[in-house]
């Protein structure tokens, strides 16, 4: 039973909605990665669990990372996962390019365009919320960085603001990390790019990369960084000593309202679940005043 949108609080229904992935690191031939990890198969467990949630993106965000090698066969099977999974949810698919992709490749394969090394670069609009990827990628190197060309490029998109507002989409996040390790793979001139986003109408930045889920703040704008697909760390291990695991994949759903913008972090696991709320429950809340669904809600508590 599908139930449309219902404002029971303070917020109406959320304008435009977003899934959030990251780091799926594919190779070719689904090797497994490191001799451990089966990444297509955890892909496919993450977009399992995106389409058991029930959601109905605006859009499917993967922030880099998309294959370990850069492989054109690595670049083919992800389409070949990906695809009939966005036509499901009738959402595009926007891809960002990772410190573990090549550029030609990518082009190549996901966007059937030419085999260059410029940045993957684009601009999407989401019914007036604006979506802009960087491409924060190094060729050869590892580490992040956005060069003069592309900082101006961002000044000119943002020069004009959008109507509900503009998300940044990259790889490499704009914040500390505490394994010390990390910092010899952040993005560089951070200084800069925060003077091209003071004053913009730029609303929060989505990354991957750590293979962690995280969030802070970069010149006032929130940052939320997806954790892998493929593999995540292990942060129960002391910061010099943090590594790979395979378990607590997650992905995010962005949620942006015309006053705020929320990141929830959705783990991929199939576990028993209660059946305290349904369809029909909030259905029945819905038609409902206030008063009467305070008291019902508060009924049901205490049943």
């Amino acid at each position: 039973m599908d139930v449309a949108p219902v404002q029971f609080g303070l917020h109406p229904p959320a304008r435009r909605t977003v899934v959030h992935l990251s780091d799926t690191h594919l190779l070719a031939g689904n090797r497994p990665l490191g001799g451990s990890y089966d990444t297509a198969a955890n892909l496919d467990a993450t977009l399992a669990a995106v389409e058991r949630s029930g959601v109905r993106p605006d859009a499917i965000v993967f922030t880099g990372d998309l294959t370990d090698l850069g492989e054109p066969d690595a670049y083919r099977a992800l389409r070949d996962a990906v695809e009939p999974f966005a036509a499901r949810l009738d959402a595009p698919v926007v891809w960002v390019a990772g410190n573990h992709d090549e550029r030609p490749a990518m082009r190549a394969g996901l966007f059937g365009s030419p085999a260059t090394e410029e940045p993957i670069t684009q601009v999407l609009d989401l019914d007036g919320l604006r979506l802009v990827v960087l491409d924060s990628t190094v060729p050869g190197w590892h580490h992040g960085d956005l060069d003069e060309a592309q900082l101006a490029w961002l000044r000119d998109v943002l020069a004009e603001p959008a109507p509900l507002g503009t998300i940044l989409a990259m790889h490499h996040p704009p914040l500390p990390s505490h394994i010390p390790f990390f910092d010899i793979l952040e993005l560089r001139h951070q200084a800069e790019f925060a003077e091209v986003l003071a004053g913009s109408d730029v609303r929060t930045i989505l990354a991957g990369h750590l293979h962690y889920s995280m969030s802070g703040t970069f010149g006032g704008i929130p940052v939320s960084v997806a954790a892998a697909t493929c593999y995540t760390m292990n942060l129960q291990r002391p910061p010099a000593s943090v590594n790979g695991m395979d378990a607590g994949q997650s992905f995010h759903l962005v949620h942006v309202y015309d006053d705020a913008v929320t990141h929830t972090v959705v783990p991929v696991v199939e576990a028993p679940t209660g059946e305290y709320f349904s369809p029909e429950w909030v259905a029945a809340m819905a038609a409902l005043t206030p008063e009467e669904r305070l008291d019902a809600f508060s009924r049901k508590a205490g049943a």
